[in-house]
């Protein structure tokens, strides 16, 4: 999941379709890559102090089998947290031997379970963090919120994802472009829409992401909407997401 513009719902979108599929009995990961550690927190995954995080794996090599924690209650749902460290590995990866692949190498060396979804949250920047992302991925969701000023640096970000194409990783496909933030009762909603899917045409999803209090509202529970308030409507918006995603993966 990237996009350099913060506050689009990287995050959210990361954590409630991670746990969308989960709850159709697909096991999937979540690499927090944000030095904020949101999607830790929304997981209810510990990721203060000392607690083995996604820096460590980046920077000193630490297997990711040994940070990879169970999400509670949520069997099949598993989170790789991040904790502020994170912040200094955009600065100590620039000195690194390939230190765009380092992401890549460490998930391709990890075969403790049997995944079907990785889901990589990525920092609001197109720094190092961002970049090894989009190295060590197949597929790139971008999250758009129906805002004015919407496409505003996309084409930044579009740029960024030829370039790693050509020079690192030229089996990165933008596979979906999520509109969220919704709200049906403004022009504006419905016009960014129509304009992100007049640029995207079959990349842009059906399902729209409306604006919910509840989806805000859940990570302070340390809970994705999905179990916080599985009928609101937000709830139901990622479930249908989730629900396009795998059959469009299923249909490739």
């Amino acid at each position: 999941m990237a996009n350099q513009k913060g506050g689009v719902g990287k995050t959210t979108t990361s954590v409630n379709l991670a746990a969308a599929l989960s709850m159709h009995g697909q096991r999937v990961l979540v690499v927090d890559l944000d030095p904020q550690g949101n999607a830790s927190t929304a997981l209810a995954t510990e990721h203060r102090g000392d607690v083995p995080d996604v820096y460590q794996v980046l920077v000193d090599d630490l297997p990711l089998a040994e940070i990879v924690k169970q999400v509670p209650d949520m069997p099949n749902l598993y989170c790789a947290p991040a904790t502020i460290d994170l912040a200094g590995a955009e600065i100590e990866l620039v000195s690194m031997v390939a230190r765009e692949a380092r992401l890549r190498r460490a998930l391709t060396a990890f075969d403790a379970m049997e995944l079907d979804y990785i889901l990589i949250d990525c920092p609001p920047s197109l720094g190092l963090l961002t970049v090894n992302a989009l190295v060590a991925a197949d597929e790139l969701l971008i999250p758009i919120q129906c805002e004015y000023y919407a496409l505003e640096g996309l084409g930044q970000l579009l740029r960024n994802v030829d370039l790693v194409r050509v020079h690192l990783n030229p089996n990165l496909n933008l596979s979906t472009i999520l509109l969220t933030m919704y709200d049906g009762r403004t022009r504006l909603a419905s016009q960014v829409a129509d304009e992100v899917r007049a640029h995207f045409g079959q990349t842009v999803l059906n399902t729209v992401i409306p604006r919910s209090v509840r989806v805000s509202e859940a990570p302070s529970y340390g809970q994705s909407v999905m179990t916080y308030d599985p009928g609101s409507s937000g709830a139901m918006a990622y479930m249908d997401a989730a629900r396009e995603i795998a059959f469009r993966g299923a249909e490739v």
